[in-house]
């Protein structure tokens, strides 16, 4: 009898990973524009500007060879 594997179990197809890692993305972004927009920074360009900022800490996850969610890694 053959039964299905859960979905956390299922290997993730390029595609999905690439949908995974740039929702990461965005939320890192979104929450350092929040965060500034709710200390009272309203200010388009310095929102830009933090929205761009978030982005950076999942750039410097996905270049790590050792991150195995979203890193690069040798096969």
């Amino acid at each position: 009898m053959a039964t299905k594997k859960p979905a956390y179990l299922k290997k993730k197809t390029v595609k999905d990973q690439a949908l995974a890692a740039g929702a990461s993305y965005v939320r890192a972004s979104l929450a350092a524009v929040l965060a500034m927009y709710m200390a009272g920074i309203t200010d388009p360009k310095v929102l830009a500007n933090a929205f761009v900022a978030g982005l950076i800490g999942p750039l410097v996850k996905a270049l790590q060879p050792s991150e195995k969610e979203f890193g690069i890694t040798k096969k």
